[in-house]
């Protein structure tokens, strides 16, 4: 298949994660929000092993000493922050003010210079400029039009685009306990390999490194419920029992994700 048809097959089987309108209307709360402290936990995790990490070192190697780093979807700066010893520009896109401002807090103190965009990629590509790498950590799953948001990235690094992903959709530990509470079947797809795919198709020099995620999706069973109440439009109230379940269902110790990162060099490096 050539570009086009790649990109609306991710588009058709992203859209397939979709919760039913007649489920999402007895949600509590938003099932797509994040908690904060995962966000915690993610930095925690990605400063302590920069040194051993792929993605890390993928950007590094095109990296030079005081470079820039587009950082979209950026969060709070797991995947850039990191790497200050050798940063000197991150260029932060991200929906969310909450997060940028966490994400300046941190860079002040770690004595990075932080350009920040707020909105969504590639709705802002215009108005960012350009840097050394960019990267896209944990942000694929959320991007319908993936190839023009590829595209986006690629004309941004003036040397190299890394991305980084889980190999299955992030939430598809859940599909057990869709099928139990709802008789909902979760899909397959998409998966990593299809974003690689797709990369290639668009006529970029593609490389692939796989690992076992760094670490736990949940540190404790009862987080786990709370969790799969919110992602299931479940009542708050019903963890104990739903953690009863995922215990019945042999979902517990959830199995470590394998993350997946996908480099190239930028076209006007290749």
């Amino acid at each position: 298949m050539d570009a086009e048809e790649l990109s609306a097959l991710w588009r058709t089987r992203l859209g397939s994660w979709a919760i039913p309108d007649s489920i999402l209307a007895r949600a509590p709360v938003d099932p797509w929000g994040h908690d904060p402290a995962r966000f915690t936990t993610r930095d925690e995790s990605a400063f302590a092993e920069a040194d051993r990490s792929p993605t890390m070192s993928r950007i590094v190697e095109a990296l030079p000493e005081g470079g820039s780093v587009l950082d979209v979807g950026a969060g709070t700066g797991a995947a850039s922050l990191p790497l200050h010893g050798r940063l000197g520009t991150v260029v932060a896109v991200d929906t969310s003010p909450a997060m940028l401002s966490h994400l300046c807090a941190t860079a002040d103190e770690l004595g990075v210079k932080v350009v920040g965009v707020e909105g969504r990629w590639p709705d802002v590509a215009a108005q960012t400029q350009d840097a050394d790498v960019a990267v896209a950590a944990h942000v694929a799953y959320n991007v319908p039009d993936l190839d023009v948001f590829l595209c986006a990235l690629d004309a941004h690094a003036r040397q190299r685009v890394v991305l980084e992903l889980t190999h299955r959709h992030p939430m598809s530990w859940l599909t057990p306990l869709w099928e139990h509470y709802h008789d909902l079947s979760r899909p397959a797809r998409p998966i990593a390999e299809d974003v690689v795919a797709l990369a290639a198709a668009l006529g970029f020099g593609v490389r692939v490194e796989e690992r076992e995620a760094p670490m736990e999706r949940f540190s404790t069973l009862g987080e786990l419920a709370e969790s799969a109440c919110r992602r299931l439009c479940l009542d708050p109230a019903m963890a104990p029992e739903v953690a009863d379940t995922a215990m019945e269902l042999g979902m517990w110790p959830v199995p470590r994700d394998r993350w997946v990162t996908i480099w190239w060099e930028s076209s006007g490096q290749s």
